[in-house]
């Protein structure tokens, strides 16, 4: 299929039923134009027992939901334009996810049994075969031997998109990051793809980040809240605070809000908060805020990602967050729910006499 009729496809369904915005008419006119094919990144998926359904299509790299894709009979089709190599994960109703590179003018195919979805295949080009073995492989390993076999596959493979999804899944996306060991691994990475600029960006933020562990203290940062008003470092000298990272679109981070709530009764001004909410849509993380009575000061610039804050801070996953004592010293960080609940009770128990 030519790429002006993909394009055109793409566009049909996105606007069908929907009124066709004087802004976006240009930039589809001018998609419909173009006769190149490169541009256009295809996933074709079939999966037994699951006939009917939804799957949900997240960046990696932004973490935010993207697309919606609709099964039919077990089968489906998804067609996006693309202009750059991009890591995407497709998330099944239960949860499950499978990533994938996603590449313009590639078209890929995920296989597999509902029921059995560590054993689904994504094959299409050489980039997701590799993943896909890697992936395969770790369905047998435990979590230090997973964090082994990723570095390995870094250091084997270093110039594969696929690294950076890894870095992320098993270095920085977890409760406690290894940032030493990610910088290592960015630096192999960056050595054998010198002209990636998103590497070399995601390389300097892990190097601020290796100064921001706990023991430290809470960098300077000032800030607009959705009530307009300023923010600073300054303003958290409570007894204990917490900055807490959260989104409409992640249930974990929203619980941890709604616990957060309920230390803020309990506990009253002896508990600083301040959050820090990566909504695209600052208006609507304004009304979550109020519909969940969220009355503490509340940052989003629907920047999401890129919101500098969180750079200045060292945050880096969602739901993350920070505690400090009333001078400003880190206490602790990237406490799970169950941990960041233990550490606020105990700071707050009675002391015994």
């Amino acid at each position: 299929m030519r790429y002006a009729e993909k394009v055109k496809r793409y566009w049909l369904r996105r606007l069908l039923g929907q009124p066709i915005s004087l802004y976006l008419l240009p930039f589809t006119l001018y998609l419909l134009a173009c006769s190149s094919n490169d541009g256009m990144f295809e996933l074709k998926g079939k999966f037994k027992n699951f006939n009917q359904g939804e799957l949900y299509v997240y960046n990696l790299e932004g973490k935010a939901k993207i697309d919606t894709i609709r099964l039919s009979e077990g089968k489906f089709s998804y067609l996006i334009p693309l202009e750059d190599t991009v890591s995407l994960s497709v998330v099944f109703p239960n949860f499950s996810e499978i990533p994938l590179i996603a590449s313009p003018g590639t078209t890929l195919k995920m296989e597999g049994d509902a029921s059995h979805l560590r054993e689904v295949s994504v094959e299409g080009d050489d980039n997701n075969k590799l993943l896909t073995k890697f992936r395969l492989h770790v369905n047998e390993l435990t979590p230090p031997e997973a964090v082994k076999a990723a570095a390995d596959f870094i250091r084997e493979h270093p110039a594969s998109p696929a690294c950076t999804y890894l870095i992320r899944k098993y270095y920085l996306l977890k409760a406690k990051a290894n940032w030493d060991e990610a910088y290592k691994l960015l630096t192999v990475m960056a050595e054998a793809t010198p002209d990636n600029k998103r590497l070399g960006q995601l390389k300097q933020q892990v190097a601020e980040l290796r100064g921001k562990k706990q023991g430290g203290t809470l960098p300077r940062f000032s800030a607009l809240t959705t009530a307009k008003r300023a923010v600073t470092n300054g303003d958290l000298e409570k007894e204990l605070n917490v900055i807490s990272v959260w989104a409409t679109w992640n249930y974990e981070s929203q619980n941890m809000q709604r616990q957060l709530r309920k230390y803020q009764k309990q506990y009253g001004s002896r508990l600083g908060l301040l959050s820090i909410c990566l909504d695209g849509n600052p208006a609507e993380c304004k009304r979550a805020a109020e519909r969940d009575s969220i009355h503490w000061s509340t940052v989003c610039d629907g920047l999401m990602w890129d919101t500098p804050l969180l750079a200045q801070l060292g945050i880096y996953t969602i739901a993350d967050n920070i505690l400090t004592d009333s001078k400003g010293h880190i206490i602790a960080r990237g406490l799970s729910y169950a941990d960041l609940t233990k550490k606020i009770e105990e700071t707050f128990r009675p002391k015994a006499k």
